[in-house]
């Protein structure tokens, strides 16, 4: 059913919207909205708008075991159960969704999703394709062929990742306790060291210090199981941006290269505008060349 909102505007949209847009942000796995800070505040400075989103169980609503404290207590810690096990992708799009509705009354929206948050963004995108003017993919999943992250992690192309040097760092069966239990604060040089390869590229050890302060604990188990596939009727209708990260390890560059692709094939009439930035998996999102792209972005 549409509301009088949607119908409102999709007529704006359908007559020019000369509105400047928002820009939407959706965090990844693991991280709170904040990891968009420093982009935002750049971009912000330059007369742009933009907000991030802290997904159900992030940010300000982050559960953090009692055990995950200092001084840490890793057998209880395995087996602390978490609220955070109880959210699924349809929570994480419902949440998106009311902010996109939010800011669309103020013009054309441009939503964003980095890693894990591009499932989000294409789920997003089928549900409400005449609320977005552009979806974008920051070193991101974007399943079109196979049906979820967990499906695409089994391909060829992403033969090179080494997620398992971050995954040393799980503290229990992901199965068993219902999230990704990822201890950040471990203090084993050589999982610390592998984090750093995985996700953080050429960062100094004091930025991978800060990194790992900053990610979160908890991360529903079922999200990389979910159908995140984009719809050609719907999905498919939005301009879309992929920026591919040339140096990241954890989707490697032939996996970035088979979403887009993918994309292309399923909509032939609505390529994918492509960039590419050497960065690592998490940036840092405030990179000058990012902020360049997203400048532009906002005022076409």
């Amino acid at each position: 059913m549409t509301t009088n909102h949607e119908a409102e505007t999709t007529a704006a949209a359908a007559h020019g919207d000369r509105r400047p847009p928002t820009l939407v942000f959706i965090h990844g796995t693991n991280a709170p909205s904040w990891m968009w800070s420093g982009l935002i505040n750049e971009l912000t400075l330059r007369g742009h708008r933009g907000v991030s989103v802290d997904l159900p169980g992030h940010g300000h609503e982050a559960f953090i075991p009692r055990a995950y404290q200092a001084p840490q207590d890793l057998e209880a810690l395995a087996t602390e159960p978490s609220p955070n096990a109880k959210f699924t992708l349809d929570d994480y799009v419902e949440r998106t969704v009311e902010v996109v509705r939010r800011a669309r009354r103020h013009g054309p929206v441009i939503l964003v999703g980095a890693s894990q948050g591009g499932v989000t963004v294409s789920r997003v995108g089928n549900a409400i394709p005449d609320l977005l003017d552009r979806v974008v993919y920051v070193a991101a999943y974007c399943c079109v062929d196979l049906p979820s992250i967990s499906a695409y992690q089994t391909t060829p192309e992403n033969s090179d990742t080494l997620l398992p040097l971050v995954t040393q760092a799980l503290v229990a069966d992901p199965a068993v306790l219902g999230v990704s239990r990822v201890n950040w604060r471990t203090a084993d040089p050589s999982v610390i060291a592998g984090i750093k390869e995985c996700l953080a590229g050429d960062f100094t050890d004091e930025a991978v210090t800060r990194l790992l302060h900053g990610l979160e604990p908890d991360e529903p188990a079922g999200i990389p199981l979910a159908e995140a596939r984009g719809e050609a009727q719907t999905w498919g209708r939005i301009p879309r941006t992929y920026v591919r990260f040339t140096l990241d390890r954890l989707i490697p560059p032939a996996l970035q290269d088979r979403f887009i692709n993918e994309a292309d094939r399923l909509t032939p009439d609505n390529l994918t505008d492509v960039r590419s930035v050497g960065a690592p998996h998490v940036g840092p999102f405030d990179r000058p060349e990012l902020v360049e792209i997203f400048s532009e972005l906002a005022g076409r």
